[in-house]
């Protein structure tokens, strides 16, 4: 078995809920492939999505319940992992200037206040932008746009160079495992198909890939200098301000 096929494995096992076999070897190879892999492995979720808003605006459903529809289905079949990630990092960040105490807290696995309302505040952006969107005609391509746009940053925050904050874990897997060159290409073939993303200015796609890598940039600086580094959360926290941040651009 070769290691693209182990790394779809491990990208659609880790990033859907969509049934398929376990890879048979996980090195950082694999890991590389799966976190640059990591936009097709969501083509399911992102359809999902799309279908949804599509099916709400045929119904006549609100906007705003359509749009919480959409990305509630995104939070199911990725398990809230990357919502779960997001409210992690907020509380890690916020616990302490402690770097130990601080991986200590995002270690727990339950949230606090810091990671309660930061997880509000961004599923609100989330909701109210997709609301947006989906009132001025162009809700399905924002839909899928933005959670693929929020995959593509996975192979930013594992760019070689990229140190793990833990020796274990999903963040010592996959830190540093994509090359440069490969993160580079990753976001090269994100910007060039958003600008050709039907019911969107093209200008509009680009802009919507650029403000969520960039969101997504400013969130993995913060944690290599906070806490030394990524971990599976901060990959968590990394897409889902990538995808508010592409959903606003498109709203």
């Amino acid at each position: 078995m070769t290691p693209v096929t182990d790394g779809i494995r491990l990208a659609v096992g880790t990033l859907t809920t969509v049934p398929i076999p376990a890879p048979r070897k996980i090195d950082r190879r694999v890991a590389g492939v799966a976190m640059a892999l990591g936009p097709l492995a969501a083509l399911p979720l992102a359809a999902v999505a799309g279908l949804i808003v599509a099916g709400g605006v045929a119904l006549g459903l609100p906007a705003l319940a359509v749009a919480a529809l959409a990305l509630g289905a995104v939070a199911l079949g990725s398990r809230g992992l990357h919502l779960d990630g997001l409210a992690d990092t907020a509380d890690g960040l916020g616990a302490s200037y402690d770097r130990a105490k601080a991986l200590d807290v995002m270690r727990r696995g339950d949230s606090g206040p810091t990671g309660v309302a930061t997880l509000l505040f961004v599923l609100l952006v989330q909701t109210g932008a997709l609301t947006g969107a989906i009132s001025h005609g162009h809700g399905i391509a924002a839909a899928v746009l933005s959670v693929l746009c929020g995959r593509c940053v996975l192979s930013l925050c594992c760019a070689r160079g990229v140190p793990s904050a833990r020796p274990e874990g999903l963040g010592a897997t996959v830190a540093g495992s994509v090359p440069i060159l490969v993160a580079a290409a990753v976001f090269v073939l994100a910007a060039g198909c958003a600008a050709l993303t039907p019911g969107l200015p093209w200008w509009r796609g680009v802009l919507a890939v650029g403000l969520g890598y960039a969101a997504a940039a400013v969130l993995l600086a913060r944690c290599v200098q906070r806490i030394g580094g990524v971990t599976g959360d901060v990959l968590g926290g990394c897409v889902e301000v990538a995808v508010a941040a592409a959903l606003l651009a498109t709203a």
